[in-house]
């Protein structure tokens, strides 16, 4: 693999010099890329939901149960598998805080809330590489897809799995075309065999369709598997192995692990391609803009009014549809507030009527921090959707949210976690650092992550007084004191959610802002170009086209270069070598 190793080093060098003058903040993603140390190559297994991937991964390390097979599984978090001499697991919250867990099933299904676990075992395929599982349920939802797409940026190459029930589905073949846009490598597998006889035929339509709507993987390995049938074999059916043809995935992954370098540099020159291929459509176009006939120049006209067009309604509508998302949140979020005060103040009033006041004040207590701990988690998920919606069709707006972070606007107690104790006479808010307000960080497992800071909610000492000198045993007078306390939870609730959604929209107003303003650059450049062709006399205009003609010839010659490096970069990727040969290559 040496001469691979040197053409793919040697395309990446080349394309990052040319793009170091072409696009030089392009070249500085790539760069970057390209410095990112590799300790371990990590396979992300992605796929729709229900086709055997928690199976084929438990079969893979030879651990039945480990990653939770559960049909009800509906988690955002990535399941992260790395070696080590024990088995011990951990959790990353949403807040960002580390802790150890004992129950992967109460985590992994969603019982309890993190965004990235990772597991560490033993198991003889992880010396060779890491596995990341994305979420169990969901699938190539939008939402679930989203997640999956974070977590390929940290993959070394793809498992793909499907199963044999049926050919890919259009929204399996979407995805794929999204996720290899900056992963080279992709191993197809094609789970369940032992329960459909018919894999073969499917196998086969799924070449056609890739040849149909992916021609890259056109001639991807697929490797026929049954999770169910390793499973059984390691309960006692050793001859069974064979037939699950788990080894034969199990010795290609570990191939391609250690051809990491390798598949580094190709993810690199992937990722390159998508620039290289906009550079040279950028100068088409200033080609065309050169135009010297009455037609070429007539187009260009309107191209000129399109592009002119586009750039006086993209702001305003993304900032409209920003506005709406945030808006139809807020009034959900409230709505839900509204709801959950309510079942508390019925249900604490039916204890007062049935047990008496006795405690009550602890109850109450208990019940606010319920609610609020309610509110920060429908915070928390709405401002990740609504990030996903807005943001996430482009990774340049990804970048920008990264720098708009750091500017969110101030307020009274920017910074601070916010504790509301209320005290039935008046709301005190008492600041606790504990984490930014707002947006809090870009992180996790690599993916987009906008955790607001949790909001405490408790009563306050005053609360404690005014029920002691009130309501004593008189359950009249604790009704009143519960309605009081329970309004003003929700008055200072409602407040709290409301700057919290203008936070949410400050913030991913200034990154909207810079991802839009990076993608009309290229479109003034178009207009202006356009603009001085047309000034200029036949000449002037051919001097013009000439130099378009010659930067798109670079990107040609460079975008070029990149397809034969990645041509070769296929051999990376090892075939199955068994008795279905001839039916899965």
């Amino acid at each position: 693999m040496q001469d691979l190793t040197v053409v793919l080093d040697t395309a990446v060098r080349d394309t990052l010099a040319y793009l170091r003058t072409a696009d030089p903040d392009a070249a500085a993603d790539l760069a970057e890329l390209r410095r990112a140390h590799l300790t371990r190559p990590s396979v992300v297994v992605v796929g729709e939901t229900k086709r055997g991937k928690s199976s084929l991964i438990n079969a893979l390390l030879g651990v039945p149960g480990l990653s939770p097979v559960d049909a009800a599984v509906t988690t955002a978090a990535y399941l992260d598998f790395v070696p080590g001499d024990t088995i011990a697991m951990k959790a990353w919250l949403p807040d960002g805080a580390e802790i150890t867990i004992d129950d992967l099933a109460e985590w992994a299904t969603g019982r309890q809330r993190a965004r990235r676990i990772e597991v560490t075992h033993p198991a003889p395929l992880l010396r060779y590489l890491s596995l990341l599982d994305t979420p169990g349920a969901g699938g190539l939802d939008p939402a679930h897809a989203t997640i999956a797409l974070a977590a390929v940026r940290r993959a070394t190459a793809l498992l793909f799995v499907a199963d044999a029930a049926a050919p890919l589905s259009r929204p399996e073949l979407d995805f794929l075309a999204a996720a290899t846009e900056r992963v080279d490598a992709v191993v197809f597998a094609l789970t369940k065999i032992d329960a459909y006889p018919q894999w073969r035929a499917i196998a086969a339509d799924n070449r056609e369709l890739l040849q149909a709507h992916a021609p890259r993987f056109a001639a991807a390995p697929w490797f026929p598997v049954s999770a169910r049938l390793a499973e059984l074999a390691l309960d006692g059916v050793p001859d069974l192995l064979d037939e699950s043809k788990i080894a034969t995935l199990q010795h290609a992954l570990v191939e391609l692990a250690g051809r990491g370098h390798q598949l580094r540099l190709a993810n690199v020159l992937r990722a390159a391609r998508g620039d290289l291929a906009r550079l040279q459509d950028n100068a088409d176009a200033r080609v065309r803009a050169a135009a010297t006939d009455p037609a070429g120049q007539a187009e260009a006209r309107a191209e000129r009014n399109a592009l002119a067009a586009r750039r006086r309604t993209e702001s305003r509508q993304a900032t409209l549809r920003l506005g709406t998302e945030i808006q139809r949140a807020r009034i959900a979020t409230v709505g839900q507030l509204r709801t959950r005060v309510g079942e508390a103040q019925h249900e604490l009033a039916e204890r007062i009527d049935i047990t008496g006041v006795d405690g009550l004040p602890d109850d109450v207590d208990t019940r606010l921090q319920a609610i609020a701990a309610d509110v920060s988690e429908l915070l928390e998920d709405a401002s990740r959707r609504i990030a996903e919606q807005i943001l996430v069709d482009t990774d340049r707006a990804t970048i920008a949210l990264r720098h708009a972070v750091t500017t969110t606007p101030p307020r009274g107690a920017a910074g601070d976690n916010m504790l509301i104790a209320l005290s039935a006479g008046g709301i005190a808010l008492v600041a606790g650092r504990a984490g930014a307000l707002g947006i809090a960080a870009l992180g996790g497992a690599g993916g987009l992550l906008l955790p607001f800071a949790g909001i405490g909610l408790g009563l306050a000492a005053g609360g404690y007084v005014l029920y002691r000198r009130k309501v004593h045993q008189d359950r009249r007078q604790a009704q009143t004191w519960l309605r009081d306390v329970l309004a003003e939870a929700r008055a200072a609730l409602t407040d709290e959610i409301s700057q919290r959604f203008t936070d949410l929209q400050y913030t991913l107003s200034v990154a909207l802002d810079d991802s839009i303003e990076r993608r009309l650059k290229e479109i003034d450049a178009q207009i202006a170009e356009i603009d001085a062709a047309a000034a200029e006399d036949a000449a002037g205009r051919a001097k013009r086209r000439a130099a378009a003609q010659q930067d798109r010839d670079a990107a040609a010659i460079r975008l070029r270069q990149a397809d034969e490096a990645l041509a070769r970069a296929r051999a990376l990727t090892p075939a199955p070598i068994d008795d279905d040969r001839e039916t899965t290559r």
